[in-house]
């Protein structure tokens, strides 16, 4: 479900404050780490590669185009799956 337009989209206010004194420094290769994954990825940040915390290491993710208004959340997955357990066959003597 997406959020009220009436409230508008959620950015982390730190996390803003730092694009926005990189774009006055024009210094698009760093790395920018946060820990906020539910902050909507916005124009202002297209180009950056942001390392988003997924709870135990930071996954660095290169902002293209296509990802605006999405959350920044959806691109560093907190689960890995290993598969079902394979049963093995006994030999029969």
């Amino acid at each position: 479900m997406s959020r009220s337009l009436k409230k508008g989209p959620f950015v982390s206010p730190k996390l803003l404050k730092k694009i926005e004194r990189l774009n006055a420094e024009n210094k698009k290769g760093t790395v920018i780490r946060t820990w906020s994954r539910a902050s909507t990825i916005f124009p202002q940040m297209v180009g950056y590669t942001i390392a988003v915390h997924d709870g135990r290491r930071h996954v660095p993710i290169y902002i293209t185009e296509n990802m605006v208004g999405h959350k920044l959340g959806e691109f560093a997955p907190t689960r890995t799956y290993r598969g079902h357990m394979v049963e093995k066959k006994v030999k029969k003597k």
